[in-house]
């Protein structure tokens, strides 16, 4: 599920923002991150620290689909240099455990790690 081409975008040292976008109530929310905040697991989830994202936990607490853009100016697009990805899957929140932890010693800030199970991605640029 995730290629080659994303996870160059991810491990890249030119940074990028990472928009998380949840269901709320009546909106959508977002919130962004780093592309090198980004961990990548070894069945393909992704991990992200959460030093706050109180309204995210608390949407996918009710709904637990997400949708995340990523890219990097950096990396070789379809076409050019440049590219994004369209990523969909779920989430939930990780409080404590071998990932949160191994993510703790990594970001001393995080008071939880946002969990992505990617069931989607496409290169959308």
């Amino acid at each position: 599920m995730i290629n080659e081409t994303l996870l160059e975008v991810l491990s890249h040292p030119a940074d990028g923002v990472v928009a998380i976008v949840t269901q709320g109530a009546d909106e959508p929310h977002v919130v962004n991150t780093w592309n090198s905040y980004v961990h990548v697991t070894s069945d393909d989830k992704l991990l992200i620290p959460a030093g706050f994202m109180h309204k995210t936990e608390k949407n996918i607490a009710a709904n637990n689909k997400v949708q995340l853009t990523i890219g990097n100016r950096e990396v070789q697009g379809k076409m050019n240099k440049g590219t994004g990805f369209l990523i969909k899957g779920t989430a939930r929140f990780i409080k404590d455990g071998e990932e949160f932890e191994m993510m703790k010693n990594k970001f001393v800030w995080i008071r939880a790690v946002l969990e992505i199970t990617v069931n989607h991605a496409i290169q959308t640029i």
